[in-house]
């Protein structure tokens, strides 16, 4: 994520959508000496807050503590999330900051699995509230840490989160007003209540096409998606030539999140997503120039010149 390029803690530590199961909860009980509690948060929601953390060793049970209290719906287990963050790794008797959505000036989008202990603090709290959220290794990484981020096996992390809005991850709502079908792929929405995301059917005896096809399936009516948003998006991924699923975050039951529109995805996910709108269902077809060119990817199967086709919801857009 461009945004998260010096956060690239974030799909690791809050990975960020709220799934599993869980239970929210105002403070979990620890020892009078327990020194997590003593970790103080003041400010107004969606402002940077100010986090004051001890000059001691942290000790202490996972504590929680909803600092401003919501007036909206509960944040569910099945959702994804917006908001803005805080997060601080607490060593020793000293503390640095991991990463801030507050410094980028722009909310992040919560999806993806999630640390136990942030799943513990989140799930079942209004939007409008903001979560402190003080994790023990235990609830965390555990005895591992995580190196790549200079988390050690014994850091304390320190998360403020402010809720602002959630969206269903499972896939877009609306009916298909298109099918694509004809010289194109024929997309079959997937039954009600299915996980399985939308089939795609290439077309028999049928040379694909040179230059790259976008087809609206279903108009979202969220904003348009602009160069540089991060995005979350259900998508499957069909190699033309043998019709065959080479990757779907469907069948991870995990959404992707990604920037868009800077080389961060292939040139047809940049030049067919940027201008759509959120909540939409649109199909890619993409010739080997505007995928994984001459070269492929063999480890999925795709040569040189295989044509991709692809269906994406695009769930959220910040």
């Amino acid at each position: 994520m461009r945004r998260a390029a010096a956060l690239a803690f974030i799909p690791l530590l809050a990975a960020v959508a709220i799934a599993g199961c869980g239970s929210s909860s105002s403070s979990t009980a620890a020892a009078p000496s327990d020194s997590y509690k003593s970790v103080t948060v003041t400010g107004d929601f969606n402002k940077s807050p100010k986090v004051t953390i001890p000059k001691e060793v942290g000790t202490g049970a996972l504590y929680t503590k909803t600092i401003i209290q919501g007036t909206g719906a509960k944040l569910t287990s099945s959702e994804g999330m917006i908001g803005n963050y805080v997060a601080y790794d607490w060593s020793g008797k000293t503390s640095k900051l991991l990463g801030s959505s507050y410094s980028q000036g722009t909310p992040s989008i919560f999806v993806g699995s999630l640390l136990p202990g942030l799943e513990t603090a989140l799930v079942g709290q209004k939007l409008g509230s903001r979560v402190l959220a003080v994790i023990p290794p235990k609830d965390a990484f555990g005895s591992s840490g995580n190196s790549s981020e200079g988390i050690g096996a014994n850091d304390t992390l320190v998360f403020v989160i402010d809720i602002g809005s959630t969206f269903v991850t499972s896939e877009v709502s609306g009916k298909q007003t298109s099918d694509g079908g004809g010289s194109l792929p024929t997309v079959t929405p997937p039954a009600a209540n299915s996980t399985a995301g939308p089939t795609i059917k290439i077309p028999a005896k049928t040379t694909a096409p040179k230059k790259l096809q976008v087809d609206t399936l279903i108009k979202g009516k969220g904003a348009k998606v602009t160069k540089g948003q991060d995005i979350a998006v259900q998508y499957t991924g069909v190699i033309w030539r043998t019709g065959k699923v080479f990757d779907s975050s469907w069948a991870r039951n995990t959404p992707l999140t990604t920037v868009i529109g800077e080389g961060q995805v292939i040139p047809g996910w940049d030049d067919g997503l940027v201008g759509q709108t959120v909540g939409s269902r649109v199909m890619l077809v993409i010739p080997p120039a505007d995928g994984y060119g001459s070269s492929g990817a063999s480890s999925a199967g795709i040569n040189g010149t295989d044509t991709l086709v692809f269906v994406v919801d695009i769930l959220a857009a910040v």
